[in-house]
């Protein structure tokens, strides 16, 4: 049975095994996935020690992206733009390094939620490893604007400046997003500590798509302000779900028939 799993520090929170294993009994294919708790430091032994043992694949989250990163032998171009890999693949090829966060939130945006994003007027708020993870395959979809805005503004000026080559992007401070967008995604983590960015209410309309790439159980305090504006709102479960898709099917060849399942996994979550 071939063996793969998540690594991270914490790692107990993690859904991961829960989803593999309904990819793999959907699929019918013969792996075993599982939790890998890594000491702060740990993670290159860990991992030989994994493949020495016959590990074909490995999810990495926090706080060992750019670990992963550097320990890849080959990158995916997703995982070059983005800085950080999520996605282990080890096999003759060598140590494949990839992201799928970003075709993650575009499949839960333009499948889950039914969103189609080419034209669209698109925020991003935040300039760290989500929004840099994001950019790229939210730029493929050819927005027809799309706009970075970060508390510190030339850290956003700078994550532009990084992708300059696949498209334009804006960047610049909280103050720069005055109009309202289609689709406004909240890339930073204030959600998980009961805050929320200080966007103002101005960027939302009836018509606005407010998407919180944090997966707290309940809507984070973004969704809920821009709720109240009169936007629909979402949480980054759809998104979780399909860059774990994406990581599957790198690893197997196979793509689980997400429209039959996105709705039970998350039942049973």
């Amino acid at each position: 049975m071939d063996e793969y799993v998540v690594i991270g520090n914490p790692i107990a929170h993690s859904k991961s095994p829960e989803i593999h294993t309904h990819f793999a009994k959907i699929t019918q294919q013969n792996m075993h996935y599982d939790r890998m708790l890594v000491p702060v430091g740990g993670f290159a032994q860990a991992i030989n020690a994994f493949i020495a043992r016959g590990g074909k694949g490995a999810n990495v989250t926090a706080p060992f992206k750019l670990d992963a990163y550097a320990f890849a032998t080959k990158l995916t171009e997703r995982a070059q733009v983005a800085g950080a890999v999520n996605t282990l693949k080890f096999d003759g090829d060598g140590i494949i390094g990839d992201n799928t966060d970003g075709a993650g939130l575009v499949a839960d945006l333009m499948l889950g939620a039914g969103v189609a994003l080419a034209g669209r007027r698109i925020l991003l708020i935040g300039a760290g490893g989500a929004a840099r993870g994001a950019l790229l395959s939210l730029l493929e979809q050819r927005p027809g604007e799309l706009v970075v805005v970060n508390r510190t503004a030339e850290k956003a000026h700078d994550l532009a400046d990084q992708v300059r080559d696949y498209g334009f992007v804006k960047a610049g401070g909280f103050d720069v997003a005055q109009d309202i967008f289609d689709i406004v995604i909240n890339a930073t983590s204030a959600g998980l500590h009961a805050h929320r960015p200080p966007v103002g209410a101005q960027i939302f309309g009836a018509g606005t798509l407010a998407y919180d790439m944090v997966y707290a159980g309940e809507p984070t305090l973004f969704m809920q302000f821009a709720a109240g504006q009169g936007a629909t709102v979402r949480d980054g479960f759809g998104m979780l779900v399909e860059q774990a898709a994406e990581a599957f099917y790198l690893w197997r060849g196979v793509r689980p028939d997400m429209s039959a399942i996105r709705d039970t996994i998350r039942a049973s979550m």
